[in-house]
């Protein structure tokens, strides 16, 4: 999920009042759960007046040149949709950078944001192993690097308000992490020792993950006190509830202002905010339960709460139909004891406006696609989905009490990555259906979907931009 924002590059000269850049004091660890974190003050109440303006940052060069192109061919009708897109408020994204750089970075879009009166979207992402080396990798080299970046990103916001998003996929990808199913999962970056053996990446654990978020949550508190901060919940299809409030509380949630979904993806605002309920509920209801639901050490069974997984198909599916849903509803509720749900969380809505991709239509004529193909086509609908538009507009007048915003995360026009076979986004049966005469390891570098290589993750897409321009619900005009 890259979008090519450089920290280095938004550096500007001292103009700005940019300040300095000198070593300042560390932020203690207060890991959730230990004393210390507990005395903090929670940053609930960091609310956004539903009359808030969000910040729009300069539009990417390529979506300059795709509109002026159109408006050259006579597309006029296409290029006023895209420029409508391109005119929407999005978030600011920080990857990378030396400590100063960063803060030097985040102060210049805090001071355009204060020059237009609105509240600036912070993405912070650059912890390490971020995406699991995948399509977006990178990231800070090390849990000390991170610390220090971070702190740099804090202090960069200073006394401003703004809305951070801390670390997209940093708790849906924990490296070498155990479910509380016991589930291993699939996250295990490595690299090759002087032997030329395969082994685990340094640092990269569960316990360091943690480690690197907690600390961010207190720096970010620390430096930045009208910040709004939000972490990783995943999205409505991915982790499963007690998963999602398990991990968050373990991340340090309470003392943030809540969480976020969806970024990157294409999940319905509907199932979002039911999602995004439940979660809430469930965080509660680790304070509320009564006795029997701790374990000998005190820790809830996050695991013993219901969720969006359905039991009736072995939890291999996601259901939210209103009978299924009020079964979860009551099931979590259970739990609560007079704990009220007060973790407040925000939507990303810049692509998910047609919901996930179809998929149904490649088994029939004339693409012939197998249900193994179909399968494997769900498995990356994450990945440039085809079919897509943008959904509701950035807004904090969402009329729903925990969803403190509607934003637009993920910037709509920026491509996810090669999605193709060699990086598992794609599955493809050439041998059905190949108009363009691919052959051999051809095949695997291209996307079906769009019948083309996709760009590399964070650039513009001139293709996907415009379609989700055109497929945008509510329109863009």
């Amino acid at each position: 999920m890259k979008t090519r924002v450089i920290a280095a590059a938004m550096v500007v000269g001292g103009s700005l009042g940019i300040p300095g850049c000198g070593a300042e004091a560390p932020v203690a660890d207060q890991t959730e759960g230990t004393a210390n974190a507990l005395a903090l003050s929670p940053a609930r109440g960091r609310g956004l007046d539903p009359r808030t303006e969000f910040y729009l940052p300069a539009p990417d060069d390529a979506a300059v040149a795709q509109i002026k192109k159109l408006v050259a061919t006579r597309k006029i009708s296409d290029a006023l949709k895209l420029m409508a897109l391109t005119n929407t408020p999005h978030a600011a994204w920080f990857l990378d950078g030396t400590p100063c750089e960063v803060k030097k970075a985040v102060h210049q879009t805090m001071v355009a944001a204060e020059r237009d009166r609105s509240v600036p979207v912070l993405v912070a992402y650059n912890l390490p192993y971020r995406d699991c080396a995948q399509y977006s990798g990178g990231g800070a080299v090390d849990t000390a690097a991170y610390k220090a970046w971070i702190d740099g990103f804090a202090q960069g916001i200073g006394t401003g308000k703004a809305v951070v998003i801390l670390e997209p996929d940093g708790l849906g990808l924990i490296p070498y992490n155990t479910g509380i199913d016991g589930t291993a999962e699939w996250c295990k970056p490595t690299v090759t020792d002087a032997a030329g053996n395969s082994t685990p990446a340094p640092g990269a654990s569960p316990d360091e993950r943690y480690a690197q978020i907690n600390y961010a949550v207190d720096s970010i508190e620390s430096h930045a006190p009208q910040a709004s901060v939000y972490l990783d919940s995943s999205n409505s299809a991915w982790l499963g509830v007690g998963e999602a409030a398990y991990r968050l509380v373990k991340a340090g949630v309470r003392r943030a202002q809540g969480f976020f979904l969806n970024v990157s993806n294409y999940q319905l605002t509907s199932d979002l905010i039911q999602y995004g309920t439940w979660v809430s509920d469930a965080i509660a209801a680790s304070t509320g339960a009564p006795s029997w639901a701790y374990d000998a050490n005190g820790n809830f069974h996050f695991d013993w709460l219901p969720s969006q997984r359905d039991p009736a198909t072995n939890y291999s599916t996601v259901n939210y139909s209103p009978a299924y849903a009020a079964t979860v509803t009551a099931g979590i509720q259970a739990f609560m004891g007079s704990a009220v749900a007060s973790t407040h969380f925000v939507v990303d809505t810049g692509r998910n406006g047609q919901g996930p991709m179809k998929t149904a239509p490649y088994a029939l004529a004339p693409y012939n696609q197998s249900a193994t193909v179909i399968s494997g086509l769900n498995g990356g609908n994450w990945c440039n989905a085809y079919g897509a538009g943008v959904g509701l507009r950035p807004s904090a007048n969402t009329h729903v009490a925990l969803l403190d915003a509607y934003l637009w995360l993920k910037i709509p026009g920026e491509s996810d990555g090669n999605c193709d076979i060699a990086g598992g986004a794609r599955a493809w049966d050439f041998s059905a259906y190949n108009p363009w005469g691919l052959v051999g390891d051809a095949q695997n570098q291209f996307d079906p979907l769009w019948g083309m290589i996709d760009p590399m993750a964070g650039y513009w897409f001139t293709a996907q931009a415009l379609q989700l321009a055109q497929n945008a619900n509510p329109p863009l005009f």
